[in-house]
């Protein structure tokens, strides 16, 4: 009786786990606003963070479409990214710029409240920033930027 309740219960688990691969791929924690906006990220192809945060913004629902280069020096220039904000890969969404380790969520809210900006940077390579997530709680900063030269905190992490 034991040995069928056993092999009852692995068939049970191995036709849910058959059945999630299936099944349509939107995390729990995905923002409904974000479903149908696509991000376009400019990164070197040997970028293991990079691809972290890819991951992040798809696990919050947006669509990301990837251009590995080798140099994204130039992207940055042509988007108006200042040296001093920075980081290791460039992306784009709804018209800003996404510079580095930004968190979906402040992504979220610049596309909703849609303020005069160029975009949104986490300058540099925030130790405990999305892509990055070493654990040592450090906070870092948003910042939101503008094309005359203009910066301010968006968001505190």
């Amino acid at each position: 009786m034991k040995t069928s309740k056993t092999l009852l219960a692995a068939l049970t688990g191995a036709l849910a786990i058959g059945a999630a691969a299936f099944a349509p791929v939107m995390p729990a924690h995905a923002d409904p606003a974000a479903a149908g906006q696509e991000v376009e990220v400019w990164k070197s192809p040997s970028c293991g963070c990079c691809g972290g945060w890819v991951k992040h913004m798809q696990a919050a629902g947006f669509t990301v479409k990837v251009h590995d280069i080798e140099d994204v020096q130039p992207v940055k220039t042509a988007s108006g990214v200042p040296d001093a904000l920075g980081s290791c890969h460039t992306a784009k969404v709804g018209g800003y710029v996404v510079e580095g380790h930004v968190p979906a969520t402040d992504v979220l809210r610049l596309l909703a409240e849609k303020p005069k900006a160029t975009g949104l940077s986490a300058p540099g390579m925030p130790a405990d920033a999305p892509g990055m997530d070493m654990g040592t709680g450090q906070p870092y900063d948003v910042i939101l930027f503008d094309a005359g030269g203009g910066a301010k905190v968006y968001a505190r992490h």
